[in-house]
């Protein structure tokens, strides 16, 4: 055989994620720490996108501050990255502008549930079909690691050097309380579920809350001894409980567990639809 015909090709691999990256991005590569779960996030989500055939013409992403927040200019399409804990008012905004677009926002636990809290609960409340996605990695990741509304109780940030005494809020009991029609909760331990919540999110007419539980070991991790990215994996995946196995335990046996799977479905009238038919009506008797 001659030295050509056993000449060995060599190429470059290229992830398969990287035809939906925006490469002219401000922060270039990217912004996240090695081992984050943020850019994962991002991953599943071009994934539904992908799978649902959406036209990525009319897919928007909205995000406000922080880790999560800058997900959005990443996104080689449209995107609206707006002000920190505003992102969903903005998103209601483009929802009852141009109804047909697909509207996500991803948001972080800090953001979307302390500055952003009010926005929060009210686009829930108003069922706007928007789909959002709230990467939970127990505190405020990009500014130095301080504690937010959903960091567990005793454990370490850099504003608890002696250990949370605040009560964590339970987002996605939140959300069923304040309107939301699909919740889910998962881990970024598990992709193909988050990817199918995410699939069923944009499905859902209304408003979607999907929590991805993520590792930030620089941060959170370090402060509490949890480990490297990997390990931080393997800590979400030994702590979490299916929400039909956990029905089944007692409350003692629930302490510090993450519930996950698909917690809450309903219907009912989607926000912008039934603003367009008052809208629609109040125009017939003008012209009657």
């Amino acid at each position: 055989m001659t030295e050509k015909s056993t000449a060995v090709k060599k190429t470059n691999p290229v992830h398969p994620v990287l035809k939906h990256f925006r490469e002219d991005s401000p922060g270039t590569p990217h912004l996240w720490c090695p081992g984050c779960g943020v850019g994962q996030v991002w991953h599943y989500t071009t994934k539904a996108i992908e799978e649902l055939g959406l036209d990525e013409d009319r897919v928007l992403w909205v995000g406000g501050s922080g880790c999560t927040g800058r997900m959005c200019t990443y996104w080689h399409k449209d995107f609206f990255h707006t002000l920190h804990g505003r992102a969903l008012s903005f998103a209601t905004g483009v929802k009852l502008a141009w109804p047909e677009m697909t509207v996500l926002v991803h948001s972080g636990d800090g953001e979307c549930v302390a500055i952003g809290g009010n926005h929060l609960i009210h686009a829930a409340r108003r069922n706007v079909d928007i789909t959002l996605i709230a990467i939970n990695n127990f505190n405020y990741g990009m500014t130095g690691g301080q504690f937010s509304p959903t960091t567990p109780s005793s454990v370490y940030t850099s504003t608890t050097p002696y250990g949370n005494q605040e009560a964590p809020f339970d987002l996605s009991t939140l959300m069923k309380e304040a309107g939301a029609t699909y919740i889910a909760r998962w881990t970024t331990v598990h992709p193909r579920q988050v990817i199918n919540a995410i699939k069923k999110g944009i499905q859902n007419k209304g408003f979607s809350f999907i929590e991805v539980l993520a590792q930030c070991p620089t941060q959170y991790g370090r402060r509490n001894k949890l480990g490297d990215a990997v390990r931080m994996m393997e800590w979400l995946k030994a702590n979490s409980v299916p929400r039909e196995k956990a029905e089944k335990m007692s409350p003692e046996e629930r302490k510090g567990k993450f519930i996950i799977g698909e917690l809450f479905s309903d219907t009912r009238p989607e926000f912008s639809e039934s603003m367009r038919a008052v809208a629609a009506e109040a125009a017939r008797k003008d012209e009657g």
